[in-house]
């Protein structure tokens, strides 16, 4: 008898899996044994294919906080499997859907509406980080087998929902899942690391997007910056598994039956085991925020009860002749159901500087919908209504990745650093000590500082020296108040960077760092108005314009002056508002922009250009970067 059948006759089935993933024209059953482990360096790959419950409270094995619910890391260990074409498994799998009762949610609308405007005025509003996601979920009960019932919702979702990485049903011992993800956060085959961030969410909730509403999606700020600030905090962990660091590809439309999102798909190479490449990139910002650590904690702070397996992931590692190939969607746009009956359908909404309290809240609906609907807690409006597969088309195109002219013109807007292969360039015999101020934009800062010819390496700023033989530090970005001296982060970076200045000795300082530069060169640090999260700015960098991207909320303040009290270093300040953009002197360089942001289309040439200068080194103009390091004060407008 068929695996899958003899699943469904069973009346205590064993532990299995069932999985679909995108365009592939068969549906994968999985059974086996469950073995429950500590650490992602436990996982059992000892030839079987293993598919893995990661909870986000893994997330501490990177140090970050987490709400501990002791939700297990669990593991299927595969034992059997066969491949059924999907629209025969929907045949054999149960019709009915399992009724639902008691639906609600944990947090009322107004109260949600209320944490986002907490977020945004105390977290964004003071510099802890770009976006967070925040989570509620809708709840309810059924008295149906687990078993049977994530088999009625897995059929529900194979008609009707479309467009999803994977669409899956797991069930084990006391916790089983039934989802459709829409993104996959890493997988690793062949040696071939790919990314794929998804963000910016279209509701269209009665059917396919209308033309004029869906461009004018594609053009909202809100939308567009929240995918940009995604892709910068991805490529931050392609940086730390992939040597060559990751290359970007798209964007993309994202077309799901109640949704369309934008997406990227970033790639690179790495030769490290996939548990590890899995541990370096918990968990994906699109579902918890940047930068990573102060997201854990503000989700700690904001979220009333632990996250259990939402925003972490499934990961298959599948054996292979050279070890294990990894594939890990993320767990969103899933309901699980426990051993007393509780269903639990939870999701989030990414809250950046421009979000509408009320538009979140939508958001959350809207992204609940499509689960809530396949199993049947909410009415289906159009029950005749089927998603295409094996092949078909949906004549919206949705299921599918697709490019818009509105999307395309965006990568005019980014650095083609990312997006293109870069030739290394020569060797320059000098090292750079790069200081984590606890942002991982260090990773990517390192990766550009290693393509300019220095052997760069990153040190976490507790064990950063006040002394280094390094010929070059570079103190990194990181979030907070730079004037919080009781932040033992900020008084650290205050005494590293008074010791090289003590010392005479080349430094480079990036945002944060620049700040605290600023406060010891005497100028006076404050909040802006409105804080600089995602944004792109042309600005004056010592006589050459450069676009540079932004993510601060505090700013140095020139206060009319053209070099600082102390020290005397020139300073490029807005003409407006006097905000400092960039300070130097002899062996030192300051900017306050992400030179190694995806925004920063002119981050690499001005990155070289004040490494250049602080080195002490005359370098010749190439394609990449004309250089004209003018020794005249710049204020720009």
């Amino acid at each position: 008898m068929p695996l899958l059948q003899t699943l469904l006759a069973a009346s205590e089935p064993p532990p299995f899996a069932l999985i679909r993933r995108e365009r592939e024209p068969v549906l994968d059953v999985l059974v086996g044994e469950v073995v429950d482990v500590e650490h992602l360096a436990d996982l059992p790959l000892d030839g079987a294919e293993v598919l893995a419950l990661v909870p986000f409270r893994q997330v501490r094995e990177r140090g970050f906080d987490a709400l501990d619910d002791g939700a297990p890391l669990r593991c299927l260990v595969v034992r059997a499997r066969e491949q059924l074409a999907v629209d025969t498994a929907i045949g054999l799998l149960p019709e009915h859907p399992v009724v639902i009762d008691d639906l609600s949610v944990d947090i009322a609308d107004a109260d949600y509406a209320a944490t986002v405007r907490r977020v945004i005025d105390e977290e964004i509003g003071h510099g802890e980080g770009a976006n967070f996601v925040i989570r509620r979920e809708f709840t309810g009960s059924t008295t149906a087998p687990a078993a049977r019932a994530v088999l009625g919702w897995l059929r529900a979702l194979l008609e009707h929902e479309r467009g999803a990485y994977w669409t899956f049903a797991v069930h084990t011992p006391g916790l089983s899942a039934v989802g459709a993800t829409p993104e996959r956060h890493v997988s690793q085959v062949g040696g071939v690391v790919s990314m794929n961030p998804i963000s910016g969410t279209f509701r269209h909730l009665d059917g396919p997007p209308d033309d004029a509403a869906l461009e004018a999606f594609l053009g909202d700020v809100k939308e567009r910056e929240e995918l940009v600030m995604v892709v910068d905090e991805e490529l931050k962990m392609m940086a730390a598994v992939c040597p060559g660091g990751g290359r970007i590809r798209g964007p993309f439309l994202k077309r799901m039956s109640r949704l369309t999102h934008t997406e990227y798909l970033l790639e690179g190479r790495s030769a490290l085991d996939p548990r590890e490449v899995l541990r370096l990139t918990m968990f994906a910002p699109t579902v918890t925020g940047s930068p990573m650590g102060n997201a854990c904690a503000v989700i700690a702070r904001h979220e009333t009860s632990a996250r259990g397996y939402y925003a972490g992931v499934l990961a298959r590692f599948t054996p292979t002749a050279r070890g294990y190939d990894l594939d890990a969607p993320i767990l969103i746009r899933t309901a699980y159901l426990d051993a007393a009956g509780t269903v639990r359908v939870p999701v989030g909404a990414t809250l950046v500087r421009h979000s509408d309290p009320d538009g979140e809240v939508a958001e959350t609906h809207a992204k609940a919908a499509g689960v809530l609907t396949a199993i049947g807690a909410l009415p289906r409006q159009d029950a005749s209504r089927r998603a295409p597969h094996d092949g078909e088309t949906a004549g919206d195109g949705s299921g599918a990745s697709a490019t818009h002219p509105l999307l395309t013109a965006r990568n005019a807007q980014l650095a083609a650093f990312w997006s293109t292969p870069q030739p290394a360039a020569a060797p320059r015999g000098a090292r750079a000590l790069v200081v984590d101020a606890g942002d991982d934009f260090t990773t990517m800062l390192a990766h550009q500082l290693r393509h300019l010819g220095l052997d760069a390496r990153i040190v976490p700023w507790p064990a950063a020296p006040t002394v280094t033989e390094a010929e070059l530090v570079v103190f990194g970005p990181g979030p907070g108040d730079p004037r919080d001296r009781t932040d033992p982060r900020m008084a650290r970076l205050h005494e590293l960077i008074a010791a090289r200045l003590e010392q005479g000795a080349p430094l480079l300082a990036v945002c944060l760092s620049h700040q605290v530069l600023a406060r010891l060169a005497g100028l006076a640090v404050a909040p802006l108005a409105t804080p600089r999260q995602g944004v792109q700015r042309r600005v004056d960098v010592f006589g050459e314009d450069a676009t540079i991207g932004y993510y601060n909320t505090f700013s140095a303040f020139d206060a009319g002056l053209t070099a600082t009290p102390r020290h005397g270093f020139e300073i490029a300040a807005e003409q407006r508002t006097g905000a400092v953009h960039a300070l130097r002197g002899p062996g030192v360089a300051s900017v306050q922009g992400h030179l190694e942001s995806v925004l920063s289309i002119d981050g690499l040439a001005t990155l070289e250009r004040l490494v250049d200068g602080v080195l002490g080194t005359v370098a010749q103009p190439s394609a990449m970067s004309a250089r004209n390091c003018s020794s005249s004060s710049a204020r720009s407008a």
